[in-house]
């Protein structure tokens, strides 16, 4: 088994509209008022619906330690013109193989602001050395998710049965749609 490689990821990305900050713990409260307490928001993520901040916290200490792993590589999501929190991206690391995600508050729905995120994480990913697939899954009911990940690049890979549990859809196996980045 191959050790995960330390990624050199910058800590501040930027696109037309967005700042993407490294999360730090001072970033608790607006995570879980923007977005991590929040049912529509989190109804399609791999993570619980956070109960109260004692869980965002949580969240962000095995974040900011999977940092230095070379792990996960979380991220913050602010409008560049306001600074406002809009949400989180990012991805994680398994020695080569990384999988994107992204969540935003729903104020902040249908603006293209995960898909310009997402578009930045593709790019920075794919500068790396070591690196062989880029992905991501999602449950086949999220098509606006699809569509984000269509607009950054990816394609449809596979129909997967009963793949995944969501944890805040019940905890029952739901379809998924596998996507990745074509070579």
């Amino acid at each position: 088994m191959q050790a995960n490689k330390i990624l050199s990821i910058p800590e501040t990305l930027s696109t037309e509209r967005l700042i993407l900050s490294r999360l730090r713990m001072e970033d608790a409260e607006e995570i879980f008022y923007s977005y991590a307490s929040k049912p529509e928001s989190t109804k399609f993520v791999s993570w619980p619906t956070h109960q109260s901040i004692k869980d965002t916290r949580e969240f962000l200490r095995g974040t900011v330690a999977a940092w230095r792993k070379g792990v996960d590589y979380s991220f913050s999501i602010r409008l560049t013109a306001t600074g406002r929190f809009i949400g989180g991206c990012g991805f994680v690391n398994d020695s080569g193989k990384v999988q994107i995600g992204y969540v935003l508050g729903p104020l902040h729905w249908g603006k293209g602001y995960a898909t310009e995120a997402a578009r930045k994480l593709v790019e920075i990913i794919r500068e790396q050395t070591g690196i062989y697939r880029i992905g991501s899954f999602i449950d086949a009911e999220n098509v606006a998710s699809a569509k984000v990940l269509i607009k950054a690049g990816l394609v449809e890979e596979a129909c997967l049965h009963d793949w995944f549990r969501f944890p805040n859809q019940g905890n029952v196996p739901k379809d998924c749609i596998l996507f990745r980045m074509p070579e």
